[in-house]
């Protein structure tokens, strides 16, 4: 095995009708840094307390540790724009507190070492490598179903692909049938499946395996709550990924979707505002309360409670115990959040009319859907 291999390998309407739809999913937005360097704040620094927590460090440790990388990410830029087609990589030695820059041309490790750095002879410039890995994203849509990724390892100086154990040979084929220079490929088996990690949040959209897509209602202790028409017992779902575990419609119009360990539920309502309103509990507010709705296609919209215990009466069969509602929604919106200050109420079912011009919608009691299934809310 080369020492590059080693080192790879030890890292390694008008009518009631149903709210179901196809449009886009939104999201709750993300909070970005604004990329400044990092202070360290002594003790009480929350970074701080998480790298003593998961990197085995003291505070001292990690905060030396952040001074160096801080030093390192201004020593890394200047380099980079000095050696230009000769820049192979950098990366930080944790252990020694150095960054390490690789080197095509042998004349520039002196500007390397002026700079601060330690300098190391590699075969291939980071402008080759990261051209390899342009070569395998162009050829994806052909890569094998055990090729799990690929990217550059700055340390191996290589683009090294993983795939599953056992398929070495097709992923090597893989890789041969795109052109990239094999000499600059690393092939590593590894049982590693990547999957999306989702936070689960009320009125955020999920999709239904057999098409279509529909809104979460709340999140439970092991997945969430949404509307029985959205899918039948044993449908996978995706974004987040998941199994319809139970399912009543018509009659009822609720069911409980099992996620994987990947999944967090969390006790939020996205308000499509780019925040998100936490749920306490599920205390049933009273007719004539104010009540608001999250759902994938309209987002946040509020208005009364004007009636409890409704028949419907769907194309499909009727449905019985309803809440009405002045709330508009509109298809897609199906199983998101109906909640009254802080308190789970239900989820969307159906209705008439739309949040343009107004309209009618009725949801499905959350707490009958909790005690059919035995389910608890994730509250904060």
């Amino acid at each position: 095995m080369t020492s590059r291999k080693r080192r790879v390998a030890a890292r390694l309407g008008t009518t009631a009708v149903l709210a179901t739809g196809m449009a886009a999913a939104l999201a709750i937005p993300a909070t970005a840094g604004s990329g400044a360097p990092v202070t360290p704040a002594g003790d009480n620094d929350p970074m701080i307390q998480a790298m003593q927590r998961d990197l085995g460090m003291n505070a001292a440790q990690a905060e030396q540790r952040l001074r160096a990388e801080a030093e390192a990410r201004g020593v890394a830029d200047t380099v980079r724009a000095e050696l230009g087609d000769s820049f192979g990589g950098a990366h930080f030695d944790a252990e020694r507190d150095t960054l390490v820059v690789g080197v095509t041309d042998a004349a520039k490790a002196d500007e390397v070492r002026a700079a601060g750095a330690e300098a190391r002879m590699v075969d291939a410039s980071s402008a080759e490598l990261e051209s390899i890995t342009q070569r395998l994203n162009r050829a994806e849509d052909r890569a094998p179903d055990g090729v799990t990724g690929w990217y550059v390892d700055v340390e191996s100086n290589s683009v090294v692909v993983t795939t599953a154990p056992k398929t070495r040979g097709q992923a090597t084929a893989f890789v041969n049938s795109t052109g990239a220079d094999r000499s600059q490929v690393e092939v590593v088996e590894s049982r590693e499946q990547p999957r999306a990690l989702m936070n689960i949040y009320g009125g955020n959209a999920y999709y239904m395996g057999s098409g279509g897509r529909c809104s979460i209602g709340f999140a439970v202790n092991g997945g969430f709550v949404t509307a029985g028409h959205c899918g039948s017992t044993g449908e996978s779902t995706s974004q987040p990924s998941g199994t319809f575990a139970g399912s009543s419609f018509p009659y009822n119009d609720y069911a409980y979707v099992r996620t994987g360990s990947d999944d967090t539920p969390q006790p939020l309502v996205n308000m499509y505002n780019g925040y998100g309103r936490t749920v306490s509990g599920s205390n049933e507010a009273p007719v004539g309360s104010s009540i608001c709705r999250s759902g994938s296609t309209t987002g946040w919209h509020c208005g009364t409670v004007e009636a409890k215990n409704q028949t419907v009466r769907y194309s499909q069969g009727a449905v019985y115990g309803m809440t009405r509602t002045d709330v508009c929604a509109e298809p897609g919106d199906s199983g998101g959040s109906f909640i009254s200050g802080n308190q789970a109420q239900g989820m969307t079912s159906g209705g008439s009319g739309n949040c343009t011009l107004g309209g009618t919608t009725y949801f499905q009691p959350v707490n009958e859907a909790l005690n059919a299934y035995g389910l608890s809310l994730v509250t904060g």
